[in-house]
């Protein structure tokens, strides 16, 4: 018998180990997985039935049922703020007008709030939103369907697309199950989910109308900005340059006449099988409120912006390096030529990848990948879920024939972050802190650790304009290896160490180069 026990207990410690160490290994490798990957293992080991759309009367009690716990109310605050130089008014953002956000709150006197909505996508707590939800928060906090609130911090900001990403510390969250966009078709039933006008998660349904729309709402918005620095900074560009700049807005829309309304911005556009395949970004009206039509970033693209946010710290843009014009009647006959479908290549970049390839001004590009191009927004939306080093083939016409092509994207070196508000409260939380910092970490590779001799640090990734970061001059790429006197490895630890600052001075050791080391003191009010 002593026997047996003493076997029994062998193969028991055994299996125990092995049992930690797979699941030391799972989780390591999870890290790795882009949101996608992570919820495919999730629902291989926890399968649920599948959730089937009515044939006959619409019912769409499965679908709300599935996403709505994902659905989270966001609330952003604003600290009180002067108006900005020239004694003028900034020009209302449209974003503002579309979502009820704060108007004119850099003239309030009082702390200014808003209200959003956000979706779920990861167990541990990463949220999407849209950008323009949580652009100059200086405190983000997240209202869960339990009624628990959790302050969370910025992973990143995209707006070019109007994405963000925020992550709040729990676990075994209910998320959304993605979907594919790309599987959407005009006339199905969707469904919107979001806190609108300050109510409680509210479900509206209705049909997908278009797919591929532009509304100009982000060129629009970005160009208010661009003229708002230009008039800072006494400065203004060439023209070829705002066209470049504005350019860099990737609008394709899924169009929806489910209603959507102030609040709704971040929240769920949803099939009846209640997968996420769009986050809702803005409405057309006159008023301000719903008059017909919604419109929603596609989920591919959601997806693409989301994973690149966690695992480069910023997104990752693969260009052509192109300059074009939607052809049609009009502008054919105003160019001079009988093609009225495709792109029209108006120039390109000097040793972009385009002329590496052999596009040149003039050649109309038809198909990407052997698909016809009948807008600009499509070849947009293709092209920005690549990245850098992707080939693509491309088809264009020139001289009245059509030749295929190779292209190899290269990287886009620009900054796409929005500018930052300096931070005047005297006191605050860590992740307010962190927000402040106006940058974004990876993890430091263990080769990078090796050529800089250190045990720990994180890559500054991104620096924001007007952020603590950018006003004291740490430089993208600086390897950071403690904050506060703590090692730090990722972006929660950073947070983490944050919370010990003292004397609202935050201090942080960096490694530009080996056998180098740079010691910083930032004043958190200044």
């Amino acid at each position: 018998m002593k026997k047996l026990g003493l076997t029994l207990l062998t193969a028991l410690t055994g299996g125990l180990i092995a049992l930690g160490g797979y699941k030391l290994f799972e989780n390591k490798q999870e890290s790795k997985m882009s949101f996608e990957e992570r919820q495919e293992l999730h629902y291989a080991n926890d399968p649920v039935p599948n959730v089937v759309s009515s044939t006959g009367n619409p019912d769409f009690t499965q679908a709300a049922a599935v996403v709505a716990p994902a659905v989270v109310n966001i609330k952003t605050t604003y600290a009180a703020r002067q108006s900005r130089g020239g004694g003028g008014q900034d020009p209302l953002d449209l974003f503002e007008e579309f979502f009820g956000m704060p108007r004119q709150r850099q003239q309030r006197a009082q702390p200014a709030q808003a209200t959003g909505s956000g979706v779920i996508i990861s167990d541990d707590g990463y949220i999407v939103t849209n950008n323009h939800v949580v652009v100059d928060a200086d405190k983000i906090e997240v209202t869960l369907t339990d009624k628990r609130v959790l302050e969370a911090k910025v992973i990143g900001r995209d707006p070019n697309t109007d994405i963000a990403l925020i992550k709040i510390n729990a676990k075994n969250l209910s998320f959304a199950k993605l979907g594919d966009s790309d599987e959407v078709r005009i006339g199905e039933w969707v469904l919107a989910v979001g806190y609108p006008l300050g109510l409680e998660s509210t479900v509206t349904a209705g049909i997908v109308s278009a797919t591929g729309r532009s509304t100009g709402i982000i060129r629009a918005e970005q160009y208010q900005q661009y003229q708002r620095d230009q008039q800072q900074q006494g400065y203004r560009q060439p023209q070829n340059e705002q066209e470049e700049f504005i350019a860099n807005a990737v609008e394709s829309f899924i169009q929806t006449d489910a209603v959507i309304n102030k609040g709704n911005s971040g929240g769920a556009l949803v099939n009846a099988n209640g997968e996420l395949i769009g986050i809702n970004s803005n409405i057309m009206s006159p008023s301000g409120y719903y008059a017909g039509y919604g419109f929603a970033v596609p989920v591919n693209i959601v997806k693409k912006i989301s994973d690149d946010f966690v695992k480069f710290g910023e997104v990752k843009r693969g260009l052509i390096g192109i300059t074009f014009r939607e052809l049609n009647p009009s502008a054919a006959k105003e160019l001079g030529i009988e093609d009225i479908n495709g792109l029209y290549v108006n120039g390109v970049t000097e040793k972009g990848a385009a002329v590496e390839a052999g596009i040149k001004a003039g050649d109309i590009i038809t198909k990407l990948e052997g698909r016809t191009i009948t807008s600009s927004a499509e070849l947009q939306e293709r092209i920005y879920r690549l990245r850098p080093g992707d080939k693509v083939k491309l088809t264009y016409k020139r001289d009245g024939k059509e030749r295929d092509v190779t292209v190899t994207l290269k990287e886009d070196t620009r900054s796409s972050a929005a500018a930052a508000e300096k931070e005047t409260a005297a006191t605050r939380s860590a992740t307010e802190i962190y927000n402040k910092l106006g940058a974004g970490f990876v993890p430091a590779t263990d080769a990078k650790k090796k050529e800089l001799g250190i045990s720990s640090g994180v890559v500054v990734t991104q620096v924001h304009r007007g952020g603590l970061f950018d006003y004291f001059n740490v430089q993208r790429g600086l390897v950071i290896t403690h904050i506060n006197g703590k090692p730090v490895n990722n972006a929660d630890a950073v947070e983490a160490a944050l919370a010990d600052s003292e004397r609202n001075i935050v201090r942080i050791v960096g490694v530009p180069q080996r056998g180098s080391r740079v010691e910083l003191n930032i004043p958190i009010e200044y």
